[in-house]
């Protein structure tokens, strides 16, 4: 825990590798050159380097950059946005297209400030997305669009391959954690997605080091499973700044190790659980995984028809 004012010593197996390569560089530039954000920069993603140099992979930002809400573990700016960018899903689309993307992870600040919460942008951008580059595997991060379910619907018409929406913490931590959010709400979202199309996986992801007990971390597993989502991703909170919340707990690997197993076992069919994982962290993997997981559950559900 932490000790008064004094924040916790970061753990040596927090260090990142920067690597700073021509792939890295390169994907900067074309950003900047489409004016096109990211949550890998805005929100200070650990993982920057590994995914832009290596994996040649991002999170594309719409919407902007400033969001609505003002949660207090997120570094992305806040405030009243004024950007409404309908070419926006058309770059984006062109921008998998150059980087020859398989998988490609959209996100976006919440825009409470839109009645559809931003739904038709997204849509479109999948849409764009698949029009240019029909073999590339999309994923949307939204926020819960003020769960509004004619929002959702929007998007979910537009058929991602996996719908992602963060839960973010536990129950009890959500009040202080997350702005405008509700714990019960995220769930809900997550559920009516599953229902208007049982075919998309479902994710979600968790941060841990804000003061959770092991006892609620378990259920959250428990209550995202029981609102039928597929993938989790658990990760080490990391302060941004000074204002933001304090760490209280570092988890060491081994126990991210013991709770991957745990999610495993509960029948999550992916999971991600690490000191550096972040809700995209290997997104192009577990696209697989879980579409895989979905067909067999279908293919066993045919078969008991049959032999019923």
């Amino acid at each position: 825990m932490t000790t008064g004012n004094r924040p916790l010593r970061k753990p040596d197996w927090l260090k990142i590798k920067l690597n700073t390569n021509e792939n890295y560089t390169g994907l900067k530039k074309m950003m900047r050159s489409k004016n096109l954000h990211t949550v890998c920069e805005e929100a200070r993603c650990p993982n920057i380097h590994e995914c832009w140099a290596v994996r040649r992979t991002a999170t594309f930002m719409i919407l902007g950059d400033i969001c609505t809400r003002a949660c207090r573990f997120c570094a992305v700016k806040t405030g009243l946005p004024t950007e409404l960018d309908l070419q926006e899903p058309e770059r984006v689309a062109d921008s998998v297209f150059q980087m020859n993307l398989k998988h490609a992870v959209i996100t976006a600040v919440a825009r409470d400030d839109l009645r559809d919460g931003g739904a038709a942008v997204f849509a479109e951008t999948v849409r764009a997305i698949r029009r240019k580059n029909p073999f590339t595997t999309i994923e949307v991060l939204p926020s819960d669009m003020g769960g509004v379910e004619e929002n959702l619907r929007t998007l979910m018409d537009a058929r991602p391959d996996i719908l992602n929406h963060n839960i973010e913490t536990v129950r009890r931590l959500t009040p202080r954690v997350r702005a405008r959010a509700t714990y019960d709400r995220s769930l809900e979202f997550l559920r009516r997605a599953n229902e208007m199309q049982p075919d998309i996986p479902t994710k979600s992801s968790l941060m841990i080091g804000l003061g959770e007990t092991w006892e609620e971390i378990l259920e959250v597993m428990d209550d995202l499973r029981a609102n039928n989502v597929d993938i989790m991703t658990i990760g080490q909170y990391l302060q941004p700044t000074k204002k933001h919340l304090k760490v209280e707990k570092y988890y060491t690997p081994d126990e991210f190790n013991e709770l991957k197993e745990i999610a495993l076992s509960k029948g999550f069919s992916h999971c991600e659980a690490g000191p550096l994982v972040r809700s995209s962290y290997h997104a192009d993997e577990q696209v697989n995984a879980a579409a895989k997981a979905r067909a067999a559950m279908a293919e066993a559900a045919g078969n008991e028809a049959i032999e019923a």
